[in-house]
């Protein structure tokens, strides 16, 4: 899946807009690696979400094309 669709499926990320943004402005990495919007997202990978001076790393535990809101927290966990 596409990292900016699983931002947005996952609600780390409201809008898939907003994170396609920060995925070009270089605030989003894959296993500590720059990643671009279209990066491929698998189970096991380490995402990292820069907001300001806060960040936000977590690891990606499931893979689904839609969620409902209530299970959304099951797509990943926090490092």
């Amino acid at each position: 899946m596409r990292l900016d669709k699983y931002l947005k499926v996952s609600r780390l990320i409201k809008r898939r807009t907003v994170a396609n943004e920060a995925c070009d402005a270089g605030r989003v990495m894959i296993n500590d690696k720059a990643a671009k919007a279209s990066a491929t997202v698998k189970m096991g990978d380490q995402i990292t979400i820069r907001f300001g001076n806060k960040e936000v790393k977590v690891e990606v535990l499931n893979i689904q094309e839609t969620v409902r809101k209530d299970d959304a927290k099951e797509l990943f966990r926090y490092l």
